[in-house]
């Protein structure tokens, strides 16, 4: 093993689950503190009257979300890797973004588990860069048909007293976000499909201020990167871009669909209401990812009761509900990444049975 894959490795010891699980929980906590008439008894029996059948159906669409995961690398590999290397990828990559802030993400270290499941460092860049690029892609084209055609309020009713100091800034924090996601897809639409030569000659020249002179090797070597990856990416044929976009979709869906169900566990929830529960959603999503936090740990929570408190009337059951959703969503890959990392190094390292 080099001293590439150890600092990598490194990046993705157990210990860093720590931070995030401390920062989450500690969230969880302070929310719960804050109102001073939680009726714990009210709680608890709120959740030992959950419908069964919506929290079974919220772990079915959460597992159907991993397969449809699965498949798209899959696909996007064109099926170089197997169902148990797409499993590990999967389990990987979501582990390495939920221990690294939403903003930077685990980019260089699912590319290096890619790399290391036999596919060539051009192609497994090639593979995330396009993912990302998918993924932002929606996000874009999600908000903003939401926000144009969504007719009620997608943002959170507030009081008047936190509508400043909270409602503004949910409002500010999606539009810059949008905004930022927008420019960055766009700037690597045009480095992988148009010119991805001028797309480095772009990070070289804006890094060539003093100001930004320290991050021009990176930048050089991020042009770099982004040629290798057109040269796999212009290859595809149409019929590999649409199934990429659908699966995309089922994905992202299905991801916010789990919400879904287990807030109609927990309460009556209109046909009606289902589809602004998924369009608070992907406002939500658009703003998490500029959280500073791993895994928008922390950020997660409190958005949390922001959107979807309004469902509740039950002091404190929304935090609850809250803590269920990132234990599915959030911790339960936290366990599993530390559970399969190291099957993982015996297996690609020293061909080690799983």
């Amino acid at each position: 093993m080099d001293s590439r894959a150890k600092k990598i490795l490194n990046s993705l010891s157990p210990n860093k689950i720590i931070i995030p699980i401390v920062l989450g929980l500690g969230v969880i906590i302070f929310l719960l503190l804050r109102n001073d008439n939680i009726d714990l008894n009210e709680i608890a029996n709120n959740i030992s009257h959950a419908k069964i059948e919506w929290v079974l159906l919220a772990i079915v669409v959460l597992l159907i979300r991993d397969f449809g995961y699965m498949y798209r690398i899959r696909h996007l590999t064109d099926a170089q890797l197997n169902w148990i290397a797409s499993f590990f990828v999967i389990v990987l990559w979501e582990f390495a973004s939920a221990i690294t802030p939403s903003v930077v993400g685990g980019t260089t270290v699912v590319v290096f588990i890619i790399n290391k499941e036999g596919i060539s460092f051009g192609k497994s860049l090639a593979y995330v860069m396009l993912t990302a690029v998918l993924d932002n892609l929606f996000f874009v084209i999600a908000s903003v048909t939401i926000f144009v055609f969504t007719p009620v309020e997608i943002f959170p009713e507030l009081s008047d007293s936190a509508a400043i100091t909270t409602q503004f800034p949910i409002k500010t924090a999606f539009f810059i976000s949008v905004s930022l996601i927008g420019l960055y897809t766009l700037l690597m639409v045009v480095g992988l499909f148009i010119n991805p030569r001028a797309f480095k000659y772009f990070l070289i020249k804006i890094t060539s201020n003093r100001l930004f002179r320290r991050i021009r090797n990176a930048a050089a070597q991020t042009g770099s990167d982004v040629i290798i990856a057109s040269k796999v990416l212009r290859k595809k044929t149409w019929d590999y871009w649409v199934k990429a976009a659908i699966s995309t979709v089922f994905i992202w869906i299905a991801r916010y669909f789990m919400l879904n169900c287990l807030i109609a566990a927990f309460v009556h929830v209109e046909f009606s209401d289902h589809f602004l529960i998924l369009a608070r959603q992907v406002i939500m999503w658009v703003v998490m990812l500029v959280s500073p936090t791993p895994g928008s740990t922390g950020t997660a929570e409190y958005a949390f009761e922001l959107f979807f408190g309004e469902f509740f009337s039950v002091m404190g059951l929304t935090v609850v509900i809250a803590l269920f959703w990132r234990l599915l969503t959030y911790y339960a890959y936290l366990i599993l990444g530390v559970a399969f990392l190291p099957r993982w190094v015996r297996r690609v390292f020293y061909k080690g049975k799983i």
